[in-house]
């Protein structure tokens, strides 16, 4: 063996007697593959319930289209319900999938307060949802509108079209004003604290004694 070799032998020795064995890398591993197999089922739930849904949008078609004169019709409220299908399962389906991309951004932007990261993804999902539902309750419709026929015509479809349009709108604002607004609320937070941190504690002064001399 060269001099080289043997120096190189010895370095590896010497960089793999400096590991230390972590203690929790079993346990890490585990969660790894908990984590891919939640993953894989959350998938597996997510393509049944879409399939569901879109096999219950078709058989609603189905069943309340008519075919006159080469025409499709349908009455407006089976667009207008099929439209509110649709946009809740938007919520359903943006919701976590924007809570899974952004665990990390807000990892690394509360970095410093992880347990006031976790309550802010938590109280974000629910004002999502919140704003989502109301969207939905505000343009929802009962009754045929001005412009509309009892079949569905051009001035519903817009109708429809805008509503959808218009959530993916308010959505896309206030997620790019959340990006915006995470990472200085993370460095207030983080200033704050070491504030907090650097601050003397100032004792208690003694309570004044109230004897009374005697003379």
């Amino acid at each position: 063996m060269s001099l080289l070799e043997e120096r190189l032998h010895d370095a590896l020795l010497g960089g793999a007697a400096a590991v230390d064995e972590s203690p929790d890398l079993f346990a890490r591993v585990q969660l790894s593959i908990e984590d891919d197999r939640r993953r894989r089922r959350q998938r597996r739930r997510l393509a049944t319930l879409l399939a569901c849904a879109l096999g219950a949008a078709g058989a609603l078609l189905y069943a309340f289209t008519d075919t006159r004169q080469g025409e499709l019709l349908m009455d407006w409220w089976v667009l207008e319900l099929l439209t509110n299908v649709l946009l809740v399962g938007v919520a359903l389906w943006l919701g976590p999938l924007i809570k899974r991309f952004g665990k990390s951004y807000a990892a690394d932007v509360f970095r410093a307060n992880p347990r006031t990261g976790k309550s802010f993804i938590v109280l974000t999902d629910i004002a999502y949802y919140l704003i989502f539902f109301a969207y939905v309750f505000f343009t929802m419709s009962f009754q045929i509108k001005g412009g509309w026929g009892a079949t569905v015509g051009g001035a519903q479809l817009q109708h429809e079209a805008a509503r959808i349009g218009g959530i993916l709108l308010i959505l896309g604002v206030l997620h790019g004003a959340n990006l915006i607004a995470l990472p200085v609320m993370g460095r207030l937070l983080t200033l704050n604290r070491r504030l907090d941190q650097d601050t003397p504690v100032t004792p208690p002064a003694p309570p004044a004694s109230t004897a009374t001399p005697q003379g």
